[in-house]
């Protein structure tokens, strides 16, 4: 979760492909460059220890565009594939 948040900070789109599930993966991805990511808040963790093959996160990112402020808030689900984390989807605006 956090290497994906740091992607999005950094624009780097092929990490974010990369760590996304090729169930759910889009062929391709346009970052919004005028989105600045400010901070992270991990609400929540679910699963996702050294044993786990599944995990759940939810997270706050918050973000400025232009003069305005917003916030990312998701419930993300990430499977273990290979020994790795990946992306698979998530529930926007919600809590448990």
């Amino acid at each position: 979760m956090r290497s994906r948040y740091t992607a999005f900070v950094h624009g780097d789109v092929e990490h974010l492909l990369r760590t996304w599930h090729p169930d759910t993966r889009p062929t391709a991805l346009e970052l919004d460059p005028s989105v600045r990511w400010t901070e992270l808040e991990v609400l929540d963790r679910v699963g996702g220890g050294p044993f786990d093959s599944e995990g759940v996160v939810e997270f706050r990112a918050h973000h400025r565009d232009g003069g305005q402020r917003g916030v990312q808030h998701e419930r993300s689900r990430f499977v273990r594939e290979a020994g790795r984390w990946v992306y698979v989807d998530g529930v926007v605006g919600s809590r448990r």
